[in-house]
């Protein structure tokens, strides 16, 4: 075998290795309303991710991250205080390949808290595939999904087709935040999941061989 073979060859290797990793997925928990079923939704979301498998989850609850309305200029600097929340979530944004965003319909639309962290961030979003899982009322969230997608689209993310709606509480969406029919449910994350990975690991690999200019 030629020296220039093997290097094809190792090259071809790593590239398959590279393909098959685990994809790695930040899971954006958008409610920070005090009784959210938003954390249940979440749990139920991950038991499901972590059985679908190829998936490496990644939770950012944004009640958890106090980041502040008030942003700097273009080219200015964050206080200490954005600094500091932003120095430990900008980084699992960046490395993650794709995200899942759990968010519920408030007055037809997201909470701000998703709007914030959003717009906090525009690199980090670029050129990944983004699903998501919605929970409300009649709609189950479906007009939160619609104006996410909007938004997704200026940061040149791909969203994926199909999604997770849970309609509750009194439909699909038990008081405890579960659903009641776990085999819709499932079955609608299989799908979503299942487009996820396949945008995730396709746009990961396109990142790696070229950078994305768009």
């Amino acid at each position: 075998m030629s020296a220039a073979e093997a290097v094809s060859n190792a090259s071809t290797a790593s590239a398959a290795a590279h393909e098959d990793a685990p994809l790695r997925v930040a899971v954006v928990v958008g409610s920070v309303r005090e009784g959210r079923a938003g954390g249940a939704v979440t749990d139920w979301f991950l038991g499901f991710a972590e059985r679908h498998g190829g998936l490496e989850l990644d939770v950012i609850d944004l009640a958890e991250v106090e980041l502040p309305l008030v942003m700097p200029g273009w080219g200015g600097t964050p206080t200490p205080e954005a600094a500091a929340v932003l120095a430990d979530v900008t980084p699992r944004l960046a490395d993650a390949d794709a995200y899942v965003v759990v968010t519920p319909e408030y007055n037809h639309s997201f909470p701000a808290a998703l709007k914030n962290l959003i717009d906090w961030h525009h690199g980090q979003w670029r050129a990944k595939p983004v699903g998501f899982v919605s929970y409300g009322g009649l709609s189950g969230g479906l007009r939160a999904v619609e104006q996410l997608r909007l938004v997704f689209a200026e940061l040149h993310s791909m969203t994926m087709r199909d999604a997770v709606s849970l309609h509750g509480p009194w439909s699909g969406l038990g008081e405890d935040g579960v659903p009641r029919d776990t085999t819709v449910s499932e079955g609608a994350a299989k799908n979503m999941l299942g487009q996820l990975l396949w945008w995730g690991r396709a746009l990961r690999t396109a990142r790696a061989t070229q950078p994305y200019e768009g």
